[in-house]
């Protein structure tokens, strides 16, 4: 990786790893007693070890000119091992939790391992973790291919991807020592939320740097979805992790808002995190991955432009649906109704307009399990947002909230959508980066698919049973007027329904794992029977291609 940099960007690699260090070193000292000391010191080491590996290649000969007619790849590559390693950890630890709800024992009487500490560690290494490292990975080599521009420097995709999972990494272990600001999907606390806002703020700028190199004058519209995650996201991140720290060496911190204020900022931010995170990236590598791998033209790119403008404006609008029956003005709440059911006209849109690209390529469908992958994955997203929009209806809601159907919902567009179109464009991926024909097994790829298909199934269903079941439960009256049912008798009826969900999860963990094998082996291979994968001889980049 040293050797990749020129003499410039191993100086100011230094330079950025000596003020880590620095940063971490007064986290420290000043977080003596308190969990930011612990921190601190991760970044104190992160920045050392950092520094001693740019020294250690800091003489090696300066890349030649010649890297300029390439694509830039490597940070691809690392995006994509972590994204797996990332999404082992975060399944494992979901089933986890997952078997917490039937067995509560399993927590060991350990504080560390209680629900409420690992829960978000399974939620930030989910989404974070994997979903996040292979965004931002795919949207490297995706926007490379479709500007025929290569990354225009060596140094800043490198600090994008190391800096994203040390916050990560941050993150998980901040919540096994019970630092946390209680927000979904937003619960580091103000420093980590500092690096994070570093780090996002380069790969934006990385990512404009490279769409105005580009020598295709067209901005192929998987960039457009790309590009408007990046940015929502770091809006909506900015905004709701504005807070004030009771010290520079204390973790904890108090937000800027309160009351109703905070709820509406935190679901403003936690829906859009749905909409930009979960949805906007993962449609661009949707418009990317699905017609290159059916070959095949997109079914309509008029339609994948209006969906983006509609998905872009609407979504902004429908947090206040999570806040129904609150102390949210009702007019707040009206709104959020209103757009959620808007958003159904470009969300199926988009999931249409995969599935019309499919005209023709059926064969390959049943043939091809990345494909497939992909295939499923529109179908679920189809299906999640027509769920999505249902739900946001007040009426509606008053049954589904504080229910599991909720989690149902959130599992068919986290496993359902997001999972399968990750795993079908790492699929796709790999041969293509280590230059094999394909996956060292199309059988594993079958496995994985059906297992992960499976424990989707089994996972999603055992939920809408279950939350039903809660919401019926909840809101059923005897003849003099109160409860027919106590909570308990709930959680009694629900053990069942959990028992599913864990033993779907499971299932997704296992073709998660085979998956894992399957991506190592194909690399080992690439490695052991390509000649240029011998040290002495120099392996060419892919070369800039006309745009895909």
């Amino acid at each position: 990786m040293i050797a990749q940099l020129t003499i410039a960007e191993r100086r100011l690699a230094l330079a950025i790893l000596v003020a880590v260090a620095l940063c971490g070193l007064l986290l420290t000292i000043a977080g003596q007693g308190d969990p930011i000391g612990v921190h601190g010191l991760m970044f104190l080491v992160a920045g050392a070890v950092g520094i001693f590996v740019v020294i250690a290649g800091y003489l090696s000969p300066e890349p030649s000119a010649e890297r300029l007619q390439h694509y830039y790849d490597e940070p691809t590559k690392f995006g994509i091992v972590m994204a797996m390693a990332w999404a082992v950890l975060g399944l494992f630890v979901g089933d986890w939790v997952a078997w917490l709800l039937v067995y509560p024992e399993l927590t060991f009487d350990a504080g560390w391992a209680s629900f409420g500490r690992i829960r978000p560690i399974h939620t930030t290494g989910v989404i974070f973790g994997f979903g996040g490292n292979a965004l931002i990975a795919t949207s490297f080599y995706v926007v490379q291919r479709t500007s025929r521009a290569r990354l225009p420097d060596q140094l800043s995709p490198w600090f994008v991807l190391l800096g994203y999972n040390l916050f990560c990494l941050i993150a998980v272990t901040g919540y096994m020592m019970g630092i946390t600001q209680s927000k979904e999907y937003a619960e580091p606390e103000w420093y980590a939320d500092i690096w994070l806002v570093v780090v996002w703020v380069t790969y934006f700028i990385l990512y404009v740097r490279t769409l105005a190199r580009r020598k295709e004058p067209h901005i192929y519209v998987s960039n457009w979805y790309y590009m408007a995650f990046i940015l929502v996201v770091a809006i909506l991140h900015i905004v709701n992790n504005l807070a004030m720290p009771i010290s520079l060496g204390q973790a904890k911190s108090y937000s800027a808002f309160s009351g109703v204020q905070d709820a509406m900022t935190q679901w403003w931010y936690g829906h859009n995190a749905v909409a930009f995170f979960l949805t906007a990236g993962f449609l661009g590598m949707m418009y990317y991955y699905l017609p290159k791998r059916a070959d095949r033209p997109i079914y309509s790119y008029r339609m994948s432009i209006i969906s983006f403008w509609g998905i872009t404006f609407f979504y902004m609008w429908a947090g206040s649906h999570h806040l129904h029956y609150t102390a949210l003005p009702q007019w707040v709440q009206s709104l959020g109704v209103t757009f959620s059911v808007m958003l159904l006209v470009p969300s199926w849109a988009s999931a249409g307009n995969a599935l019309l690209t499919l005209n023709g390529a059926w064969d390959k469908v049943r043939d091809d399990a990345t494909l497939r992958f992909m295939m499923v994955a529109a179908v679920f997203y189809g299906l999640s947002t027509f769920e999505g929009s249902f739900m946001a209806i007040r009426q509606v809601n008053a049954l589904s909230h504080y229910t599991d159907w909720t989690v149902g919902h959130v599992h068919a567009g986290a496993l359902g959508w997001v999972a399968m179109i990750t795993f079908g464009a790492i699929y796709a991926t790999v041969p293509w980066l280590w230059k094999r024909k394909a996956m060292y097994s199309a059988g594993l790829v079958e496995v994985h698919f059906w297992l992960a298909l499976a424990g989707t199934v089994i996972y999603v269903f055992s939920m809408w049973n279950s939350g039903i079941i809660q919401g019926l439960m909840w809101r059923t009256y005897n003849e003099s007027g109160t409860l027919a049912y106590s909570f308990l008798d709930s959680l009694v009826a629900m053990r069942p329904y959990y028992i599913a969900r864990a033993i779907g999860g499971l299932l997704f963990l296992i073709g998660a794992l085979v998956g894992c094998y399957n991506i190592w082996m194909t690399i080992r291979a690439a490695h052991l029977h390509d000649p240029a994968a011998d040290s002495s001889v120099p392996v060419p980049a892919p070369a800039l291609q006309p745009g895909e």
